[in-house]
This record gives structure tokens, sequence and C-alpha cells, in this order.
């Protein structure tokens, strides 16, 4: 019997992602099934599925940490090829970007966790450390976000000019500080609290409040207002 002839039923599961998907829809297929659609196909050896589940075991079955994989990295699995090593890489980012694109909407800041779900895509994933702001209106919304500097893995400068000056231009009433910390670490350092202390001085010059400054890791945050060190 010929193989386009034979029942999808009695194919290997390994065998038919694509057609699992098109059955059930994609969220029926695990993530180690839409990998394997993006790789394509397999070795001799090996299924796509297969060599999709050998992949993320590397990363604990971890997505983020999967993204986080240079074309280098994907490389090196045998089975990887460039055209595939781009492909995994490029959705991925499309799937960070998106979940960028969702935190975009103008939203009121209730809480720290509000301004973590806006940042973490950005930063909390980041090698290197960088200083953000975020600038809201009278009624607490994000108008406007910017990198204020990029720096290495030990640190970043802070220009406070820059900073009221982006909000003079945007009319903003507040601004929330944030950075990363590539390490993980959930503890402010005394620089941290000298820069925000000396923005906070420097704002109620002008008449801008700065509400919080959040530090970001991949899967936390420390929030000074939450902490008391406001």
């Amino acid at each position: 019997m010929s193989e386009q002839n034979f029942s999808i039923k009695h194919w290997a599961e390994d065998d038919k992602p694509r057609e699992k998907l098109m059955l059930k829809g994609k969220t029926a297929l695990s993530d180690a099934e839409l990998v394997a659609i993006l790789i394509g196909s397999g070795s001799r050896n090996e299924s796509a599925v297969g060599l999709s589940k050998r992949i993320l075991a590397s990363v604990d079955n971890n997505l983020n940490a999967l993204g986080k994989l240079s074309l280098k990295q994907l490389l090196e699995f045998k089975g990887i090829g460039e055209a595939k090593a781009v492909t995994i890489t490029a959705a991925l980012e499309l799937g960070r970007r998106r979940r960028i694109e969702e935190s975009v909407e103008l939203q009121k800041i209730t809480s720290s966790k509000a301004v973590f779900e806006i940042m973490q895509p950005i930063i909390g994933e980041l090698p290197h450390e960088e200083f953000w702001v975020l600038y809201l209106n009278n009624s607490n919304k994000v108008i406007y976000k910017s990198q204020l500097s990029k720096g290495g893995i030990t640190g970043t400068v802070v220009d406070v000019r820059l900073i009221f000056k982006t909000a003079l231009e945007h009319n903003a009433t507040s601004v929330i500080l944030s950075h990363n910390h590539p390490s993980g670490k959930l503890q402010a350092s005394d620089a941290d609290k000298e820069i925000t202390k000396k923005l906070k001085l420097a704002g109620e010059q002008l008449d801008i409040k700065v509400l919080d400054h959040i530090i970001i890791t991949e899967n936390g945050y420390y929030s000074f207002q939450d902490e008391g060190i406001f």
C-alpha cells in the first residue's frame, strides 16, 4: 500500500504533527511537535519530533531558554543545519515580539505586577543590563516608554536630564523606572537606591513624580514601592 493511501491513524505519531494540527488544531500539539513542524524533517535515524524532543530536553523543555540559544548553539545539534536553525530562531523571535505588542496598548498601571508584565518580554531575558523608563499621563496610563541606556552585565549609565526632557516632551505627569538584573538577583544595590533617590528629587523640582523603580528578571521582579524604599 502506498504511503499517501495509508490511513493517518496508522502513521507513527512522530510522523504526523502537521496532520495532527490540521485535524485537531494547534493547541493539541506538544511543544516538540510544534518545533518539529518548523524543522520539517528529521534524519534516517531520528524523526523530526525525536530531534525536537532532544533539543528541548537540552534546555529543560523551557521555550524561553530555547529562544535564547544562538544559531551557533542550534547548529551543534546533529540534524540541524543552517536553514533549520534560522527557522527556529525566527519563529521564537516572532513569539517574543508578539508578547511585546500585546503589552504596547495604552494601559493603566495599577500595580508593580502590571509594570513587570510590560517590561519582562522586553528586558527580562537579556544577557546585559538595560535601563528603561515608562512615561505616564495623569490617569496613570503608559503614553510612552524608552530605553535610556544599555550597559554591560554589571551595570548601566543613567542620564537624569534625558529622562525629564523626554517626560516634558510627552507631557508625562509621572514616570516609572525599570531595569533588569541578568544575574537573576532580585535585590536593589546601593547604586540602584542612589540613582532612584536622585531621580525622585529631580522629579519633585519639575512636578513629575517618580512612582516606582522595578527591577526585572526572567521570572520575577522587585518593586521599590512595594518594599517601602520610597
